[in-house]
């Protein structure tokens, strides 16, 4: 393998976000980068999430209480964070794990990890997408959480206290001021939250794909084939062996999203990596549209205007990645979306389910490979692929250039359950 200080020939393994955002980094060092993967660029998650960049988001899913929680998300499959009871005898290991999370001191340490990652976002985006001609992409729109109930809202008051710890920004609104932010939305909610800090893509899927054809144009590849394991030599990692054959490298990322489980296994580390398979309702035409992204904290879902249409994404299913999709879970958002805002058209509507890559605590794992230094791990975003996306890519390429990345990186180590 090369010295670090001498262009390498990178693989990363992945065409999502995050993988497309750590080619680049490692492509502005002088590497040469090759991205592979069976699909084409955004095709997975980035296809069909919220769109929203969530500066915000240092709560993890698991916060206390979600014990009691629990035999809910058992019997109600249309509930906002639901178990398939087919996948549990291989979930029951994540979901316990899911559960000591949640405790009142691991919640404050993985606020304080997340934060570390999020307060840096927009600055690590910059430079890659001025570079790739897409910065008007990115609107600096905020975000607006509404709660229907006293209830919910009482009971995101943690939510608030964390993230004023960590310091969000955050405005609490009267039903009043809500409406007045929101012409469009029904007379229904009594609070909302203001995130003024937060931004929005128009579109995540053109946006990968017009970051994979920027690292093409300077000079990087993508392969279209299934990374299935790794040549090992004296020196580390010296290919990637794929479905079509053997690619030569010097170096590898494992940025794979919900499938990057195995070839991490196949690196020598054990990851506690499962998926959250996450839902969403398009509507090409809908008649009416937010200004912002709407988090509608009572269903556990986000409203995103979008240049293609008004997008309804959100809620948590684990279940796996071979389960057939259940689209009654799409119906729900909907028919939330409906409440929310009057006077939807939904003719053209289309629905969709993808793969969230997510570890118990919601934190995702970034670093070198323990056994592989020319090896390192890039997944597991959980909620936040799109957000974290540009900070992990920048990380992974001052790893792999001997450079400081300028945050304590043992939070995210794989091996940390």
């Amino acid at each position: 393998m090369p010295p670090v200080n001498q262009p390498r020939h990178m693989v990363v393994i992945g065409a999502g976000i995050v993988g497309v955002c750590a080619a680049l980094y490692l492509q502005r060092d002088g590497n040469r980068v090759t991205i592979i993967d069976p699909r084409q660029p955004g095709e997975g998650a980035s296809m069909g999430n919220a769109n929203v960049i969530a500066v915000e988001s240092c709560v993890p899913v698991a916060t206390p209480g979600i014990l009691r929680r629990v035999p809910k998300m058992m019997l109600d499959p249309l509930s906002p964070l639901v178990v398939r009871w087919s996948y549990l005898p291989w979930l029951a290991p994540w979901l316990w794990q899911f559960v000591m999370a949640s405790r009142p001191a691991q919640v404050e340490n993985i606020s304080i990890a997340l934060a570390s990652l999020l307060g840096q976002v927009m600055a690590d985006y910059r430079p890659l997408i001025e570079g790739a001609g897409v910065a008007d992409m990115f609107h600096p729109t905020g975000m607006l959480a509404v709660f229907e109930s006293e209830a919910r809202f009482a009971g995101y008051q943690l939510d608030l206290d964390l993230q004023q710890r960590r310091g969000v920004k955050a405005e609490v609104l009267s039903a009043d001021q809500v409406r007045q932010m929101e012409p469009a939305l029904a007379p229904i909610f009594r609070h909302g939250v203001f995130y003024p800090d937060n931004w929005q893509t128009t579109n995540s899927f053109r946006l990968v794909q017009a970051l994979a054809a920027d690292l093409v144009r300077r000079g990087g590849a993508i392969v279209k084939s299934e990374a299935r394991g790794f040549g090992f030599g004296p020196g580390g990692v010296h290919m990637v062996v794929t479905a079509d054959g053997a690619v030569p490298c010097d170096g590898v990322v494992v940025a794979a999203g919900a499938w990057s489980k195995a070839l991490a296994g196949a690196l020598g580390e054990s990851v506690m990596l499962d998926t959250e398979r996450g839902y969403h309702v398009m509507l090409p035409n809908p008649g009416v549209s937010p200004r912002r992204p709407i988090y509608a904290a009572d269903g556990g879902f986000v409203t995103t205007p979008l240049e293609d249409g008004l997008r309804f994404a959100g809620t948590v299913e684990l279940g796996g990645l071979a389960a057939a999709p259940n689209y009654a879970r799409a119906d729900v958002l909907l028919r939330q979306g409906r409440r929310m805002l009057p006077g939807l058209v939904e003719t053209g509507r289309s629905d969709w389910m993808g793969f969230r890559p997510s570890l118990p605590d919601s934190v995702p794992v970034i670093g070198r490979a323990r056994r592989w230094g020319d090896a390192y791990l890039a997944f597991g975003h959980g909620h936040l692929g799109l957000t974290l996306a540009a900070t992990t890519g920048r990380i992974v390429a001052d790893l792999a250039a001997g450079r400081d990345p300028g945050l304590d990186l043992r939070p995210f180590r794989p091996d940390r359950f």
